[in-house]
């Protein structure tokens, strides 16, 4: 009995292993943001805006820095999906993003044939 048990124990944590480990090698293939850091003054996260892929409508309550990872041309959309402005980021270069005008939400969409990656450091103060 007590090796049915063991050998139980010992298949649980293989398989929950290979689990983990699968999990951990899949990435997610869509548009997202993915959180890096966040404390009372800052928070940061990074997102990958693929093709064709809009993130859903927000909004910033604070301005923010976007550095490009991967740059490209971003259209800033309203709710019906029109164009409101388009911002280009340049890989490897910063820029700074004012606080969003009361009321207003937007989206972004990446209409190129390539993702673009930034990482967005957010100051909350």
């Amino acid at each position: 009995m007590r090796s049915k048990v063991m050998l139980g124990v010992a298949l649980a944590a293989m398989f929950g292993g290979g689990m983990a480990v699968g999990a951990w090698q899949q990435q997610p293939a869509g548009t997202r943001r993915e959180p890096q850091f966040e404390n009372s003054n800052v928070r940061v996260w990074k997102s990958i805006i693929m093709p064709n892929q809009p993130l859903a409508l927000h909004r910033h309550e604070f301005g923010r820095t976007i550095v490009a990872l991967k740059g490209g041309t971003l259209d800033v959309v309203d709710g019906q999906g029109k164009t409101m402005k388009q911002m280009t980021w340049e890989t490897g270069k910063a820029y700074w993003l004012d606080v969003d005008p009361p009321n207003e939400q937007h989206g972004d969409m990446n209409r190129s044939k390539e993702p673009i990656e930034v990482i967005v450091v957010e100051m909350r103060k």
